[in-house]
């Protein structure tokens, strides 16, 4: 006999899947849309539309809940107070690559990601042995200050419990105009397709080796299936600051939205231990 848990979690995750492929092909359509349009204009559009989106809950989530929100029979969420700080001054700034970075680090070390958010600090401890790549591109990335002054711009707090980061746009749509490959799916750290609480994964299209800088952060434990790059564990007290921004809730009060938290990495570093 399935329990009602069960059977909620089952919809949740054919929820999921669903609207990774919605939103894959919304993508293919917008691409063949825009090369039309570039066509026609004799516009060469460079960057943006091209680069990769990179989302185990990607954003094209205005277009995908647009639906949910203007339904005349969903009334608008009450909005939790705002936990966190004001974001420190400073702007986005705007990097791409075509390439992944070359092979930097010392893959025989341990290294830490640390987030200073508005929040409160989350110290990541990388698995470089297992996701060399994956530690190698959020080394370059940090020393180039590519997360910093950008948004956390999804929560999950359905079936799912998540808090995605790393899109330069604050929409799901961005990432560093490079791909790097999956690693480390078969971490023994994920039992019955389960991310634990405290893991941060990359994300992805949903397609293989389609990670760029978009990652996300486990508050709870989350049935996913093993496709998206375990690369870090939270620390303790990085663990208290997710849960304080998932306390505050999402946007749409669904379950899948903006997080209510202005939630805004200040600065993003990399250190070896």
């Amino acid at each position: 006999m399935v329990s009602q848990e069960q059977r909620r979690r089952q919809l949740a995750r054919e929820k999921f899947l669903r609207q990774q492929q919605r939103r894959t092909e919304m993508r293919r359509k917008a691409r063949t849309r825009n090369s039309v349009i570039a066509s026609a204009l004799a516009v060469v559009v460079v960057g943006g539309l091209v680069s990769f989106t990179t989302g185990v809950f990607t954003n094209d989530d205005k277009k995908a809940n647009a639906g949910a929100e203007v339904t005349p029979s969903a009334s608008a969420p009450s909005k939790a107070p705002d936990p966190c700080e004001k974001p420190a001054s400073g702007k986005v700034k705007s990097l791409s690559w075509k390439k992944e970075p070359a092979m930097t680090i010392d893959t025989s070390a341990e290294y830490t990601m640390k987030l200073a958010t508005t929040c409160g600090d989350i110290g990541i401890a990388m698995k470089t042995a297992a996701a060399p790549h994956t530690v190698n591109s959020f080394d370059f990335l940090t020393k180039q200050g590519f997360f910093d002054h950008t948004k956390c711009h999804r929560l999950t707090t359905n079936g799912i419990y998540v808090l995605q980061c790393g899109d330069p746009q604050g929409t799901g749509a961005g990432g560093p105009g490079y791909t790097i490959p999956d690693e480390n799916l078969k971490d023994k750290s994920l039992k019955a397709n389960v991310y634990p609480a405290g893991t941060v994964a990359m994300a992805n299209t949903g397609q293989q080796h389609t990670g760029g800088s978009q990652f996300f952060l486990v508050y709870q434990d989350s049935q996913l299936p093993p496709s998206y790059t375990p690369f870090g564990t939270i620390d303790t007290a990085g663990m208290a600051v997710l849960k304080k921004i998932a306390a505050a809730g999402e946007s749409t009060g669904a379950g899948d939205g903006a997080p209510n938290a202005t939630v805004v990495i200040n600065k993003a570093t990399v250190t070896k231990s």
